[in-house]
């Protein structure tokens, strides 16, 4: 009996250090919550190593702003360096790592809101006692926790998330960032209101505070979806305005196709009735190069091409190619609903690669570029590969991504250079550099 009555005693005094210390291994659990928090309504792909450094690293970093700095001023700390782990680790852009530390702070901050001031009414103590106590921070964390996983369990089971696009308009963008980062600095002083006076609040209030928390954020991130519809729209619009003028250039080609027909017909027809059988091979490859430049056009179709903004990026480099002569040969057996990176750094990587064979090929006397975009479910690794004529047989592939190497005039040398950068930020992705007699060949592979 006196053991129990110990225990009992140790359980309900306070003690912030030995508290701080029982507790320690439940900001896991927090970390964990908040990853699968920030993945399913943000849809950010991840490996394993991802998911055990995301929480790794902020569990030690709680855990140092926990026992060496005040509550609630670590609460700043803790939104810096977990900007900085999500950044690194998960590799999102400024606008999903701004989320992923929002959404799980407010998460946290509402459930915490409507629990915390009953549970001091219930059991008639302070916000000081129940800190520092380990029977009462217990059962405050059990409650948070369930809570928290519950809404977690909710959105995994109806599939909820916020699609955030990357290539946002620089206005978008900005007013979104400012957005978040009002709406951060707010939670940041709720928190610190709440910690201080909470002893003071009535029920009621903190209905409302609850309330009117809720409501800011409900119509903060309704805002947001709204002004990713509009750009969803406005790039519709932009690929129906491409793919319209693609139909446009492939009726031409078409149309020039039935206008010739009777010629090619003769012509052929000629070449066989004088059995010049090389003659008629030579016209035959001509002709095949155009039925190939047909088909390429006829490829570029948002259908196939299921990703906008990867449509209009390819859209735009057929354009610059056809400006420089080059012909571009397009394969895809590939679905961008399914990319396995993060879509900025595949964009930028695409973006660099495809400028630099176009820019290669135009300087040959066959300016010939191929692409392929190729998903080996069997693998499990997606390839694009794409292959360019090029004029210095002498390029030293070994060298070309250092920074500040290049063959081009007035040029700095920084894409190869940036590409080298976001293949080792990222541990599933390959770029194979080789050459042969005829191509300069770059292949990108992505495994999941």
């Amino acid at each position: 009996m006196d053991v129990l009555n110990s225990i009992w005693v140790v359980l309900n005094t306070d003690n912030e250090m030995l508290t701080k210390i029982v507790t320690a291994p439940t900001v896991i659990i927090e970390a964990w919550l908040a990853f699968l928090l920030i993945v399913s309504i943000l849809q950010i792909n991840y490996t394993f190593r991802q998911k055990i450094a995301y929480i790794g690293l902020l569990s030690i970093i709680s855990l140092v702003a926990e026992f060496f700095m005040p509550t609630p001023y670590n609460v700043f700390v803790n939104y810096f360096t977990m900007f900085i782990v999500i950044k690194s680790v998960l590799h999102t852009n400024i606008i999903k790592t701004i989320l992923a530390i929002i959404i799980p702070t407010v998460t946290f901050a509402l459930i915490g809101n409507l629990i915390l001031n009953p549970l001091l009414k219930i059991f008639n103590i302070t916000t000081t006692h129940l800190m520092n106590s380990i029977l009462y921070r217990a059962i405050y964390l059990f409650v948070l926790y369930l809570f928290a996983y519950i809404i977690v369990f909710a959105l995994q089971k109806r599939k909820l998330s916020l699609n955030i696009l990357s290539d946002l308009d620089k206005k978008s963008k900005n007013l979104i960032l400012i957005n978040l980062l009002f709406g951060a600095f707010t939670i940041a002083i709720q928190l610190v209101i709440t910690f201080y006076y909470v002893n003071t609040f009535s029920l009621i209030f903190t209905l409302l505070n609850f309330i009117s928390l809720f409501l800011y954020f409900f119509i903060s991130f309704y805002s947001l979806t709204r002004v990713m519809k509009l750009q969803i729209t406005t790039q519709e619009l932009e690929n129906a305005e491409n793919y319209n003028n693609t139909l446009s250039y492939l009726y031409d080609n078409v149309k020039s196709f039935k206008h010739d027909f009777n010629n090619m017909i003769f012509i052929i027809g000629g070449f066989i009735n004088n059995n010049d059988m090389d003659g008629l091979k030579r016209y035959y490859i001509d002709l095949e190069k155009d039925c190939e430049r047909v088909n390429s056009i006829e490829i570029l179709n948002p259908k196939i091409i299921n990703n906008p903004g990867i449509y209009n990026l390819l859209v735009a480099k057929y354009n610059k190619a056809e400006q420089e002569n080059v012909k571009i040969s397009l394969e895809f057996f590939f679905d961008f609903e399914r990319l396995h990176m993060p879509f900025y750094e595949f964009t930028r990587m695409l973006g660099i690669l495809l400028y630099n064979s176009i820019e290669a090929a135009a300087e040959c006397e066959e300016k010939q570029v191929n692409i392929m975009f190729r998903d080996s479910s069997k693998h499990k690794t997606q390839i694009i590969k794409i292959e360019n004529t090029y004029s210095n047989k002498d390029v030293d592939i070994s060298q070309i991504f250092e920074k500040g190497i290049t063959e081009k005039e007035n040029h700095m040398g920084m894409g190869l250079w940036e590409i080298n950068q976001i293949v080792k930020r990222n541990n599933n992705i390959k770029l194979l550099t080789t050459k042969n007699e005829k191509y300069f060949v770059q292949q990108l592979e992505i495994y999941y």
